[in-house]
């Protein structure tokens, strides 16, 4: 009854299954502050759709999840512009390279097994990250601890040419560094679908010198731009984009981080980057596993081989998607922005 077929993913989901997931990682994205791409995209290719959709609407569903989540951070007065515009130029040169790698290893057939690669290696090297963090910061407050950290130490990435003066993170820096930070999310994003937000954050607080109130804003702010970008990459040189999928992520996973950001500090925090920790290994293990000792990448496959009829609206939607992919990429992008503008409102009225 709640079956759906995907008419650009070819593949048959159940929406109400698809809206409790996205709504729960989106959860877990307003929870602890991180983004929820690098969980979002892995889950879809285990639901049993193909990777190269995967990565493409999970780029899209990010989009509406940093629309939403930067506006929240914008009523706080919480962004600094400036620097998200250098970030933002760094992103858009990494956001072509990355697709262009994609657009390689399609044609050669081996872009399945880049993905699953790259999400072996980085969930894997991100839960051992999270799950040793979170431990050691439980053991401190176990033991009463607190530790002083410099969190505005000078590298030499500060002292290149180009600087700048940020007014509202009081910094003067080169401008190379926020810009080469933005060409490897941009990379990362492109290629796997994520966010980034997990490595770029930590790298504006440690490396760059940032105010820690104004990263998350700020990073939000800048992946809006990226994402729009990816998204009409991959719209227009992959026909991957499916409408019907970017609205039903958008809407869960942007309701879900609404309701994870308004409990977020009610809860231990330290204990559930512990949990989402082994999560994220579990995955990165699966695709190990599925690397190594399995054939078939998806394991909780839900896709159907039946093709229904289509009605007249869906058959414009696959002629607009094969004929029209710049307007379809403009129609996608603006539905993840919609959806995220309206439910940051709603809430914001409501709360």
């Amino acid at each position: 009854m709640f079956d759906f077929y995907l008419p650009i993913a070819e593949v048959t989901i159940n929406i109400p299954l698809l809206l409790l997931i996205s709504a729960a990682v989106g959860f877990l994205t307003g929870l602890l502050g991180i983004g929820g791409g690098f969980l979002m995209t892995p889950i879809l290719i285990f639901l049993g759709i193909p990777p190269v959709y995967a990565v493409a609407n999970g780029a899209n569903n990010i989009l509406a999840a940093s629309v939403s989540g930067s506006l929240a951070h914008y009523f706080k007065n919480h962004i600094d512009v400036k620097m998200g515009v250098l970030i933002l130029v760094g992103g858009l040169i990494g956001s072509i390279i990355g697709v262009e790698i994609f657009i390689f290893f399609l044609k050669k057939g081996t872009i399945n097994s880049l993905i699953s690669i790259s999400y072996f290696i980085l969930l894997s090297s991100i839960g051992l990250m999270m799950f040793y963090e979170s431990l050691s910061e439980m053991r401190r407050i176990r033991n009463n601890k607190f530790i002083k950290r410099r969190m505005h130490q000078h590298y030499w990435i500060h002292n290149l040419p180009f600087k700048v003066r940020i007014h509202a993170s009081k910094l003067y820096i080169s401008a190379i560094g926020p810009i080469f930070f933005g060409i490897l999310i941009g990379l990362i994003s492109s290629l796997l679908g994520v966010g980034g937000g997990f490595i770029l954050v930590p790298i504006l607080i440690y490396i760059i010198g940032m105010p820690a109130k104004l990263v998350p804003g700020t990073s939000l702010f800048a992946m809006i731009f990226v994402m729009i970008i990816v998204t009409l990459l991959h719209a227009i040189a992959n026909y991957t984009i499916d409408i019907y999928l970017v609205f039903i992520l958008a809407l869960g996973s942007v309701v879900g981080a609404q309701l994870g950001s308004i409990i977020s500090s009610k809860l231990a925090g330290e204990e559930l980057r512990g949990l989402l920790s082994i999560l994220i290994l579990t995955f990165g293990f699966k695709f190990g596993y599925d690397l190594f000792f399995s054939k078939i990448l998806p394991s909780m496959n839900i896709a159907s081989t039946i093709t229904p009829e289509f009605n007249s609206f869906t058959n414009l939607i696959i002629n607009v998607s094969q004929n029209y992919p710049v307007i379809y990429g403009i129609v996608s992008v603006s539905i993840a922005i919609i959806v995220g503008i309206a439910v940051a409102y709603s809430f914001k009225k409501v709360l």
